[in-house]
């Protein structure tokens, strides 16, 4: 069994696509996109082994080469789509793992399949995610950029998995990139009292354990953490924890950004979720280029471990 990279690239907001263009239509533009994103592949050596409605199963012999493609398919997506009426606005999540596969009739079967495909699931918009496997085949010396997220629980796998977010994005700060996470476990019991989500806005802070969630945001009283601003939603959004992994819902009318502490990367969701990594900021109502946006501070308390940093020197 030859070990290969394999990547799974969905398209996310084809209900509104469908909704502004009708079946025929929508269909041939969905059709389009994933045929380019087939092309794409095959320019880096891969090989196009399905489609699947609006998602593309492709195999690479190599990370490198999978994660380039992947990459520039990201890339060139997202500037073209900026141009598009929002119903139109099909966003890219994409998944990578490598591994044994058996090819049988021109498919491919293996552990690596499915982690790639459980990977995209939680990824979000414009998100690269990949395995430790596919990390650690890359050489010595590889100018990928990533970065690690700790464990996560893959629907299917027994143990936690190492996942990394590729970072692709130019102005994403490299201070931060390629510095493995430390796991800690923590003593028996402590991770139940102590798991959780700690949330703040202006001088409001709350910490909601994990029998409170899921916890709902928005600006009314009815919300478990409010929001009193007019461009956020009566109940903009809603926090979760399915699977192990915390789950950012957006419920509002105009959107909810996301943006993971030591990274510019920005995720916009519309009636989309995402999964929530160790810190960072949430803009409601309005993106992070709008300095008067609402935006809540997150910070992560898994049940039972910690994710910590070595501490960084100098300065």
């Amino acid at each position: 069994m030859p070990d290969l990279t394999i990547a799974f690239a969905d398209l996310t907001g084809s209900v509104s696509v469908f909704e502004a263009l009708g079946n025929d239509r929508a269909t041939k533009a969905i059709t389009r996109i994933t045929q380019w994103i087939g092309a794409k592949a095959q320019e880096h050596g891969g090989t196009v082994v399905k489609m699947l409605g609006d998602g593309v199963l492709m195999s690479f012999p190599d990370s490198r080469r999978a994660i380039e493609a992947c990459v520039q398919v990201q890339t060139e997506h997202t500037q073209r789509v900026q141009q598009w009426p929002a119903p139109l606005k099909l966003q890219l999540q994409i998944g990578l793992a490598r591994g044994p596969i058996v090819l049988v009739d021109g498919d491919c079967f293996g552990d690596a399949v499915n982690m790639a495909s459980r990977l995209s699931d939680l990824a979000g918009p414009e998100q690269i995610l990949a395995s430790a496997s596919v990390i650690e085949a890359l050489s010595p010396g590889s100018t990928v950029r990533y970065r690690n997220l700790g464990p996560m629980q893959i629907r299917g796998k027994t143990d936690p998995s190492h996942v990394y977010r590729i970072e692709w994005q130019t102005e994403v700060n490299s201070d931060f990139l390629t510095v493995p996470a430390a796991l800690h476990m923590l003593p028996q019991g402590r991770g139940a009292k102590g798991g959780g989500i700690e949330l703040s806005w202006l001088d409001t802070s709350r910490r909601f354990t994990m029998a409170e969630l899921p916890v709902a945001i928005g600006r009314v009283a009815e919300a478990q953490f409010t929001v009193s601003d007019p461009r956020v939603s009566r109940l903009h959004a809603r926090i979760d924890h399915r699977s192990g992994n915390f789950t950012l819902e957006d419920t509002s009318s105009y959107g909810t950004w996301v943006r993971f502490e030591g990274s510019q990367q920005v995720i916009a969701l519309r009636r989309q979720e995402c999964v929530l990594h160790d810190s960072g900021e949430i803009a409601m109502g309005a993106p992070f280029t709008d300095f008067t946006a609402p935006t809540l501070k997150f910070r992560l308390a898994r049940d039972a471990m910690e994710l910590s940093r070595p501490p960084r020197t100098g300065g």
